[in-house]
Formats: structure tokens, sequence, C-alpha cells
């Protein structure tokens, strides 16, 4: 007896980010709606406007009726102005194939170049491996060797061509775990362990992004590219670290920008985009101009929570001026009570 295929899993702004990029985006966690309704928002860590999630629904229906690499080329360029560096050098060489090749498909235009890109990778995963092992130089003599041991084994892997062995960054990442330091040297292992964050991955890496996706189907690699700045909701103490699902301890971030982070401390991420403070007031001044515009009742004092929770989680390093702020945080506790008031009437 034939049995029927399940129907495929209904895309929706809530599981878009989850379904496809895998990212951890707090789909339905009630304390995020106030911002994921949110529109015109800065990305605090990588300062381009978010792509709100109401834009899903009509991308995934134009991407439907795309079928060469210039319909896919024209169906982006509408989402050009939010992209990320990755996603837009990408576009950029998608842009020159289909003025040569219009009527083929982007996924031969990274398999064209996905030998040269295997190799600037392998160089990019050495550098940081490089500065790995100059970090272990501080280590005692019996912890450093069980950390050379492990890059070792990634810098046998990368240069491999086994396809049954291939290096994986995440594989390595919880593999110095494993690293039995003695109590002096936990700092110093703290520190690599944030210096081994920065192996390239398809975010932070167009060499990276063309060995991942060239063997995947043109809809895929569209998606990807668009899905990097879609509004993702992003704990600023991570869930793993003990941080809370509220409203408090959450930033409206592009999915690249939460996804690359990871657990990386926040003084950390910091100090690989440095201008994430800048960022950071940029994203707060679009969140007075929402409140002012009464698109966050009963948050009003969303501002002072994150004002004080960033530079506490920051070390100091991001320090948000409210100035523009038309409510004083008593005024804006009261707000925030008086609107529940109300919402307990209807109830």
């Amino acid at each position: 007896m034939a049995t029927s295929k399940p129907k495929p899993k209904r895309i929706t702004s809530e599981n878009y980010l989850k379904y496809y990029y895998d990212v951890p985006y707090e789909g339905s966690t009630s304390a995020g709606k106030p911002l994921r309704k949110l529109r015109n928002i800065t990305c605090p860590y990588r300062g381009v406007k978010i792509i709100s999630s109401d834009n899903i629904k009509s991308f995934e229906k134009s991407l439907k009726l795309c079928k060469t690499a210039i319909d896919v080329i024209e169906l982006l360029s509408g989402y050009k102005q939010f992209m990320l560096p990755t996603e837009k050098s990408i576009f950029a060489i998608f842009n020159d194939f289909v003025k040569l090749n219009p009527y083929d498909n982007i996924q031969n235009c990274l398999q064209m170049i996905s030998s040269n890109c295997l190799t600037k990778l392998k160089l990019e995963e050495f550098a940081v491996l490089d500065d790995v092992d100059m970090l272990s130089r501080k280590l005692s003599p019996t912890t450093a060797l069980q950390l050379r041991a492990k890059t070792t084994k990634c810098r046998q892997i990368i240069l491999s061509n086994s396809k049954r062995d291939t290096f994986k960054r995440k594989v390595f990442l919880n593999s110095l775990e494993e690293i039995q330091p003695k109590d002096n040297e936990r700092e110093i292992l703290f520190e690599i362990k944030n210096k081994a964050l920065f192996l390239p991955t398809s975010e932070s890496s167009k060499n990276a992004f063309v060995v991942k996706y060239c063997k995947r189907k043109q809809e895929e690699i569209a998606r990807r590219i668009f899905i990097a700045s879609s509004a993702s909701i992003e704990h600023i103490t991570p869930a793993s670290l003990g941080g809370y699902n509220t409203i408090g301890n959450f930033l409206l971030t592009t999915a690249n920008g939460n996804r690359y982070r990871e657990n990386m401390p926040l003084p950390s991420y910091i100090k690989r985009f440095p201008k994430i403070p800048k960022y950071m007031q940029k994203y707060v001044d679009d969140i007075i101009d929402a409140v002012h515009d009464g698109k966050m009742q009963g948050n009003e004092t969303y501002p002072y929570k994150i004002k004080k929770k960033l530079f506490e989680v920051s070390e100091g390093r991001i320090l948000l001026s409210l100035s523009r702020y038309n409510y004083s945080e008593e005024e804006a506790a009261e707000a925030v009570k008086e609107f529940e008031q109300r919402w307990d009437k209807y109830r």
C-alpha cells in the first residue's frame, strides 16, 4: 500500500529562521513579541536595518517564481540595502555572473569559483589556528600539548582532501572543552576559546559561504542571502548561560548577528566588531522612536532595562544615551503600570 508523502512544513514568520537557518530564534517566547512587531530597526550588532518578519511571505512567493539567475538577482536587488558584508559580496559576484549568463543558475556560479574559494578558506582557518597556537605559549607544557594535539589534528583534516573527514568548526570548539587546565590557566584557556570562535563561517567569510552553498539549489542560496538580515530575537545573556526569556534580556537583531555571536561574551564580540557600541545607540534610538509612536505600549521601561543590562554585560563598553527619550524612568514605570491595569479590565 502506497504511503502518502508528509506535507512540507508551512513557512511562517515564527518558524522561518529556525526552519531555514537554525538560529536560536525565540518564535514561541511571548516576551519577544513587542520587538518582533517593530519595523525600521537598526541591528545592534551589524548596523544595517533589519528585514521585518512580515516580508517573509512575499519574498517566498516571489522566490518560487524565480527560474533563472537574473530572476533571483532582480528579486534580491530589492533587499540590497539590508545586506550584510558577506552576503553583499556574494550578491556582487552573482551580479557580475548574470551579465554574461542571465539565464543560467546561481548554483553554477558558485561551483565555478568553489575550488579557488576552498583554498582561500583553508588559509583563513590556518590563520586562526596560528593565533590559537600562539596563545598556547602562555599555558604550562602539559596543557599546551593537549591544545596543540587538537590544532594539529585540525590542520591535518584541513589539508586532507578526504570527503569523509572534513573540518568542522563546531567540533573543534567542542573539543576545547575536553582540555583540563590548571586553576591559574583558566583565563588563558577562556581567551583561547574566544579566539577560536573567529574561525570562518558562512556568516563571516565569503569563501566559507561559497564552499558551503556551492552544492545547494538556487532557491536555498537565494533564501540564505535574504534571511541573514531577517529579524531574530537575541539573548543579551545567552540562555545557555542562565539568561532569562524576558524582554529586558532581549535584543532585536539580524539572524546573522545572532548566529555569529553564539555564546561569545559581549566584550569579545565587541572586539570582533568595534562599532557595536555605536550600533547599539542607533538601535536604542530606533526603539525610542517606536515607543514615541505608540508601538511598544506596556514596554516603556525597555530602554532603561537594556541600558542597564548592556552596560553590565559589556563590562562598561556600552553606555547608551537616553537623552531623546520623553519618559523618565519613573514615568516609564507608571506608563507600564497603567497599561497593565487597562489590560486587566479586558481579560
